[in-house]
């Protein structure tokens, strides 16, 4: 049932005249009745109006600057084949289906990046607009768009005006936008860049957080300690290309000495800890790998890749098949099948029949922090920075926010020949930020030259020209070669490595443009015919220094991955669904043997409560499985004894900047591991008398935390921790709209260290596994449904298939739906 607010409902007004008791008792029966008739009446006029945005799925409809009809066909699930005369007719039809089913969402994702949510939503994301406006993105999109190929510039000209006319289709507005009495202003070609931008958000580190706080731990606690919580890897190293990288040394009592420390407050320490057991682990990435045609069943090359992303409704991919003309492909006919991101014209991540391909985040350095000094003001008192050609005065820009509802406000943004001024670091000195988004190089559309690659060297060829956040580029050719590369914009760093922020005042640090193709990296067709990623380092020596330190992932998902691969002969697509969903918890089996070593009969006296932990922790099956008390005891302990021993490490850096966060840096499991089976007496804070005491304090810790929740230990499993819940942006604004927009709540296996990463809030965004040339034997996987319309029958269909791991096909079904777009008059 729909379920609307009072506030949206036809304001309307009952006056009761004063009279005598019996007047009363005898009006009140149809003043209730008439009230229940005009909520009746308003929910009923309120639910026509959302039912009348339903889009239009079969029959045919007129369509200004088609050069001949275009189809799309929707099966049982609303998968789309756009069908046309060439490739921009489909970029069209493309465009149409996407104003249809994911209008509001495409919305939002323009919106974003330009800081002009404000606009549309009112006063609650000023303060995020005026943070991104910095980046000046409306403006950068503009001058993208003027510098594209003029193919790509059609595409997006077209793809807009399709994205219009899907829109204008409708018979009402998208519902979003009658809930917040607002219309929904034209899609721009410009447009398409901000979506990209829009990645870049989610995919990259923005601001430089973690070079800042790098540099903000190596002036306070000097280079030795960040070497050692920011190793530049640990033992869980799985790379493509050379051996796992060590955790440096523990630092000596001359370097840091806590046994003359001030202990921390407990109460303080206790609340971090509560909340960082109930968040997700730093956040992982996505996994993909190929399989290479000598190892697999049918001898075909097989690509694997699900991208992990934050989980909302609708899903931010919308899956597609598009079939044009290309007299390069089968039959003279190019058909490109796989998830397109809505905003944009093509296939982002699939199958065209010759090369199947996926990404994964790099998680590479792809931004510096320059530090800015002062020179002399101008003649007429500009403030300058020093470059390497003298004193230069800052840019000025007036960005105009629009807040709905309220009064314009406006932000001043200083450019520098590098880049746009974000802040003052510790030592109040400017720095201006070094990003490749803000490239021209950085935004560009060569995915339509990786939709027609016909292998593996021509499909890495276009990726390294890709303009978008840079990705591990994996793909498979129907002649059963592998292949990885990076694909994205690659800054050439001289004078330094980028892991610390830097002047360039003298010209002997910097960025001297961007890598071509052949200086990227890559790997061919390896011997053992297996390639994998998953966020974390895959190369050393020269290759790593062009990726750069970055904030790559601990391994152990990647390792997991791996060795899995291995072990595997001749796979087949169910197979590599398998290790997919593989929840085996061998990243924490360690620490598992530490806390039962910890748990021994001398402890378990000190406080019988322990003897529960223990007889859990021993069952604990060995899985993250939603009924597994003792995985989500193992975890917890784990990062509760983390927060308490980076928190004293750390605390003299939290004193010059209280926002400091230590689990920024992803790799500090090399630096916890080698403390606790060590054992260093310096590194332990004056309240403790051995590190046995400080595990077993954190051991209680946790058993306080857990008994304030559900005294009653055993009820504590990783289900009830890994409820999964994929929320509409709107229902949390709606009172009682959750049933109607969300999905249901559910706890699933699954977490950050392993192939099957599952949290709450976020995880595989898609699966699949295909084989080119072989694609009606793949396997998909999409949360949510294709639909972004609650009414729609399509709005959840194939979320349970992707939240139980049944394999569906790759491919759409047969058409159950079928809309003919053609050229007016015809």
């Amino acid at each position: 049932a729909l379920r609307l607010p009072v506030r949206f409902l036809p304001p309307f007004r009952i006056s009761l005249v004063p009279t005598s008791g019996r007047r009363v008792w005898r009006i009140l029966p149809w003043v209730a009745v008439v009230t229940v008739l005009i909520v009746a009446v308003a929910a009923g006029w309120m639910v026509s109006r959302v039912r009348a945005s339903l889009p239009a799925l079969d029959g045919e409809v007129e369509v200004a600057g088609l050069g001949a009809a275009v189809t799309l066909d929707r099966d049982a699930q609303g998968v789309v084949t756009v069908r046309g005369g060439d490739r921009v007719d489909v970029a069209r039809g493309l465009g149409f289906a996407h104003g249809q089913d994911r209008f509001f969402q495409m919305d939002l994702m323009r919106r974003q990046p330009a800081g002009e949510l404000s606009a549309l939503i009112g006063e609650a994301p000023v303060e995020l607009d005026e943070r991104l406006r910095v980046h000046r993105f409306r403006h950068r999109a503009r001058a993208v768009l003027a510098s594209l190929r003029p193919f790509e510039r059609r595409l997006a000209e077209v793809y807009a005006e399709g994205v219009n006319a899907g829109l204008a289709s409708l018979g009402e507005k998208p519902f979003e936008y009658l809930v917040l009495r607002a219309e929904p202003e034209p899609w721009r070609p410009e447009d398409l860049i901000l979506v990209l931008y829009a990645m870049y958000l989610d995919l990259n580190d923005s601001r430089a957080v973690r070079e800042s706080y790098r540099g903000l731990v190596h002036d306070v606690l000097g280079a030795e300690i960040l070497d050692f919580i920011d190793p530049l890897g640990t033992e869980w190293d799985a790379p493509l290309v050379g051996q796992p990288f060590l955790t440096p040394a523990i630092p000596g009592p001359g370097v840091m000495d806590l046994r003359r420390a001030a202990p921390p407050s407990r109460e303080s320490a206790e609340l971090e800890v509560t909340a960082i057991e109930r968040a997700p682990e730093p956040l992982a990435g996505s996994n993909n790998w190929a399989v290479a045609g000598p190892r697999s069943a049918h001898d075909g090359a097989m690509l694997a890749n699900d991208m992990h992303l934050g989980h909302s409704v609708p899903n931010i991919w919308y899956r597609a098949a598009l079939v044009f003309p290309d007299t390069g492909a089968r039959a003279g006919k190019r058909r490109v099948t796989g998830v397109t991101l809505p905003g944009t014209p093509f296939v982002v991540a699939g199958s065209n029949g010759d090369v199947a391909w996926g990404f994964t985040n790099t998680w590479g350095d792809w931004a510096d922090l320059v530090i800015l000094e002062p020179g002399p003001p101008t003649a007429d008192g500009e403030e300058t920075y020093l470059t390497p050609n003298g004193p230069m005065p800052f840019e000025r820009h007036t960005e105009l926010i629009a807040i709905k509802g309220g009064d314009d406000r406006t932000v001043e943004v200083l450019e520098t020949i590098w880049g746009p001024v974000i802040d003052r670091d510790h030592r109040d000195r400017r720095r201006a930020l070094a990003w490749i988004a803000h490239a021209r190089r950085g935004a560009t559309l060569a995915l339509l030259d990786v939709e027609r690659a016909t292998g593996v060297e021509q499909a890495m060829e276009a990726a390294n020209r890709v303009g978008a956040p840079p990705q591990n580029f994996v793909c498979a050719d129907s002649s059963g070669r592998i292949g990885w590369t990076i694909m994205g914009p690659i800054p050439r760093r001289f004078g330094h490595d980028g892991r610390l922020p830097s002047s360039w005042a003298s010209g002997e640090r910097g960025w001297d443009g961007f890598l071509e193709p052949q200086g990227y990296p890559r790997r061919v067709d390896p011997e053992e015919g297996l390639l994998w990623t998953a966020n974390a380092r895959t190369v050393d020596g020269e290759e790593m220094a062009k990726i750069g330190v970055g904030t790559y992932r601990l391994g152990a998902r990647q390792r997991q991955i791996r060795d899995a691969l291995r072990r595997l002969e001749r796979p087949d697509e169910a197979a590599l669904l398998a290790v997919q969903l593989d929840d085996r918890a061998l990243f924490l089996g360690r620490w598992r043997e530490l806390l039962l070593a910890a748990l021994a009969p001398a402890a378990i006296d000190a406080d019988p409560r322990r003897a529960e932990v223990k007889r859990l922790v021993e069952n604990w099956g060995g899985r993250a499985s939603v009924d597994s008390v003792g995985y989500r005891l193992v975890r917890a302990f784990r990062v509760f004894l983390a927060e308490e021993v980076f928190e004293a490490l750390t605390a003299e850096v939290r004193e010059v900047a209280p926002e400091f966060r230590w689990d920024l840096f992803h790799r500090w499991e090399g630096a916890l591991w080698r403390m606790v089976s060590e054992r260093p007496a310096h590194l332990l804070p004056p309240e403790f008398d051995s590190w046995n005491e400080r595990l077993l304090a954190a051991v209680d810790v946790m058993l306080e935390h857990f008994e304030r929740i559900d005294p009653d230990l055993s009820a504590h499993t990783w289900g009830r921790r890994n409820t999964v819940t994929v929320r509409h942006p709107l229902s949390a604004f709606i009172p009682g709209s959750g049933r109607w927009l969300d999905m249901p709540s559910r706890p699933l296996p699954g977490d950050s260290f392993m192939p099957r990463y599952q949290q709450p809030a976020e995880g595989a965004s898609e699966r699949f596994v295909v084989s080119p040339g072989r694609e009606e034997d793949g396997i998909f996987h999409m949360p949510t449904g294709q639909s972004g319309h609650p009414l729609s029958p399509f709005y959840r269909a194939g979320h349970d298939a992707w939240a139980t791991g049944e394999a569906t096909p790759f491919l759409p079904g047969p058409p159950a739906h079928t809309l003919r777009l053609v050229p007016p008059g015809t």
